[in-house]
């Protein structure tokens, strides 16, 4: 059995060690994808035994499905972690007792994602757990083609692992404020095309396959995408906050759950209203009005 992790990089010389250290006894090789890091990654990388390669980025899918095109057919299994991330211990027991034993019709495995911020593990507002699908069959999954909250999709059947994937960002809260406004552009794009159709919708939402992404991403796409922009924010921020019980966080969880929750998703719906505003405005197409509003090239 020949499982490759997939890591993409971009200038990750903080997490990298760790996150390559936890696949160790997990892959038989990691393939390390990288978009011309300026930084010490492609060393760390090297040095712990990685196989790299680059790509120029258009977005996370593409990415994702392109490094999957590098993977020889002798692959049975593909994990996908971010370099932020890493296994825990119990995942990585339980990929070697788990896998192995699974029948051929199963095609994904999802696990527990567990979420810090600022040193602080966060235990409610509905982010933990998290149940992500990040190990396939080769050749049986790929990523969603979107923007923003890409998840993997199959077809068959899947099961789930107790273990825990940990994600656990070390970068300042100005490193992370500045990723957030360029990931709202992107969620401004993918809720553009939800109204506008300019690319092909692809998406896990599926209420039948009972799956957690699968129920949040159709509640996203047919509740809240529908609700008005600015107030959908700040109901979000209400249900996760108070009614999921975000206060018992602390101090980091508060700060965590009103950026992610509100601000984050506030500063998306003000990026959708001048996309809007734009085409209103000079007669510009919704392709058009992205490139100049948000500097992002779509429908090309």
């Amino acid at each position: 059995m020949k499982l490759i992790a997939i890591v993409l990089t971009f200038n990750e010389s903080l997490h990298l060690a760790r996150c390559l250290a936890s696949l160790k006894d997990v892959a038989a090789a990691v393939l390390v994808v990288d978009c011309f890091s300026s930084d010490d990654t492609l060393d760390i990388a090297r040095a712990h035994g990685a196989l790299v390669i680059q790509n120029a980025w258009v977005n996370h899918a593409t990415q994702f499905n392109w490094a999957l095109t590098q993977l020889g057919p002798d692959t049975d299994w593909v994990l996908r972690l971010d370099a932020d991330e890493y296994l825990t211990p119990e995942l990585t027991t339980e990929i070697h007792s788990r896998l192995p034993m699974l029948g051929p019709e199963i095609d994904g495995i999802y696990c527990n994602r567990r979420m810090t911020f600022q040193g602080c593990q966060i235990r409610h507002g509905g982010v933990f757990p998290i149940q992500v699908l990040r190990l396939f069959r080769y050749g049986r999954g790929e990523c969603e083609n979107r923007w923003m909250d890409e998840h993997i999709k199959v077809a068959g059947p899947t099961v789930k692992f107790d273990g825990e994937i940990i994600d656990d960002n070390l970068n300042s809260l100005t490193w992370w404020t500045e990723k957030h406004n360029r990931y709202a552009n992107r969620e401004a794009i993918d809720l553009l095309n939800l109204e506008y159709g300019f690319m092909p919708h692809d998406s896990v939402a599926d209420l039948h396959n009972r799956s957690q992404a699968g129920m949040k991403r159709w509640i996203k796409e047919r509740v809240y995408a529908r609700l008005p922009g600015g107030f959908r924010a700040f109901a979000y921020f209400f249900y996760r906050y108070v009614l999921r019980l975000g206060f018992l966080d602390g101090q980091a969880g508060t700060a965590f759950h009103f950026l992610q929750g509100f601000w984050y998703r506030y500063l998306v719906d003000a990026k959708v209203a001048e996309v809007k505003r734009y085409m209103r405005d000079s007669g510009a197409t919704v392709t058009e009005a992205i490139e100049k509003t948000l500097d992002i090239r779509v429908g090309h």
